[in-house]
């Protein structure tokens, strides 16, 4: 069963067709796992092949396509009826005779949507060029429309019950954050110390279990720290190097993402003075959002907070997260950086994450939070320090 009440995913499709028909679609084809999840409530790890949902303005459900195997996954955790459920077989799989899309065409063909204009999410890690060269090849008639990221938007602002889930994500990343600092010593190798990270992150607490996050743990350390996407090695940590951790706790699929810097021995004061505008610039753009601020307002917090000691940042320092697959927990929507005017509203949840990365070091320190009626909730409990280990200073 679906771990949301049926009326919870009827109202997501109701709001979905109503941007179909914003955008004058009349068949939206959903190959991204997090909008098949959004949708029905179909989890399963089969997002390798290919699968899609169907979503017709004049069908009342979705309807399910996918690996024949995967079809009874389907039906555990779905609201879906057995007819909306169509499996093609296994001969599609990997093939270089066939493709699931070919399956696709013949279904829109059977019921007489083959000329229809189609929304199609063309820029997601799911649908390939091969994806695009089949439908375009099997219904010829048909108008295409990249309708990327329009359920994204539609999952922008959180139900209640969503928030849920992220409050228990982030009980779950303080579990596996504070494993993780207590961890790392010197001497210790980086892979067992992300193997109790990942301990923490599926047995989760004693109220509740954890769910695979979308990004493995990533855990920098030394000058790797210049850089943020780096996971781990077997190297045991030296003394005097900065260790940065970025993790998420996940629950029913939904995230809560944290990032801490923690320093081995006494702390080199350049990774001192960083960490401080760090946490400064984070507490000044935490303190300052509230419904009615646009995206890049927010951004500009930090920028000018940071611009008095000196520093820039380029990239963005957020953005939209929330129910997501691998290889990322992001949303694809809004994020913190210049130009972005979206505006915060009551139930917007983010991972405002303003790194810095110098040429041979850097800092992270993150928050996700909601944004509230008057300001935002910080999911997580965390203190926003840097951590010194192998000695009693705490900065």
């Amino acid at each position: 069963m679906p771990v949301f009440e049926i009326s919870e995913y009827q109202k997501r499709l109701q709001e979905t067709k109503k941007r179909m028909i914003q955008q004058e679609i009349e068949v939206l084809i959903v190959t991204d796992p997090a909008n098949m999840n959004y949708l029905t409530g179909y989890d399963g790890w089969s997002f390798y092949v290919h699968q899609c949902l169907i979503v017709l303005l004049d069908e009342k459900e979705p309807f399910w396509i996918g690996r024949g195997q995967d079809s009874n996954g389907a039906r555990v955790t779905t609201f879906l009826n057995d007819d909306h459920i169509l499996p093609y077989a296994d001969n599609y799989v990997q093939s270089l005779e066939r493709h699931p899309m070919d399956f696709v065409c013949n279904f829109l063909m059977e019921i007489g949507k083959h000329k229809s204009t189609i929304g199609i999410e063309m820029d997601t890690y799911y649908f390939t060029a091969k994806c695009y060269k089949q439908l375009s090849f099997g219904m010829p008639q048909a108008t295409f429309k990249d309708a990327t990221n329009l359920v994204n938007y539609v999952r922008l602002i959180k139900s209640d019950n969503e928030i849920e889930y992220i409050r228990k994500a982030a009980k779950i990343v303080d579990h596996a954050m504070n494993t993780g600092i207590e961890a790392i010593e010197e001497g210790v190798r980086e892979c067992d110390v992300v193997a109790k990270i990942m301990h923490a992150q599926i047995s989760g607490t004693v109220e509740f279990g954890g769910d695979y996050p979308a990004i493995m743990p990533l855990l920098p350390a030394g000058e790797r720290t210049s850089t943020p996407h780096l996971t781990w090695t077997d190297n045991k940590y030296p003394s005097d190097i900065p260790v940065i951790l970025e993790l998420a706790g996940c629950y029913n699929r939904y995230h809560a993402p944290l990032s801490r810097t923690v320093y081995i021995g006494e702390p080199d004061p350049k990774v001192k003075y960083l960490a401080d505008v760090v946490i400064e610039g984070l507490n000044t753009t935490l303190d300052a959002i509230k419904p009615g601020i646009t995206c890049e307002e927010v951004e500009e917090v930090w920028r000018k907070t940071i611009s008095k000691s000196g520093f820039e940042k380029e990239s963005r320092i957020g953005y939209s997260m929330g129910l997501n697959y691998p290889p990322d927990w992001g949303e694809h929507t809004a994020s913190l950086r210049q130009g972005d005017k979206t505006v915060l509203q009551p139930n917007m949840t983010f991972h405002c994450i303003p790194g810095i990365w110098l040429d041979k070091y850097g800092v992270e320190l993150s928050e996700s939070f909601r944004v509230t009626e008057t300001g935002i909730e910080v999911f997580a409990t965390v203190p926003r320090q840097l951590f010194v280990k192998n000695t009693t200073k705490i900065y």
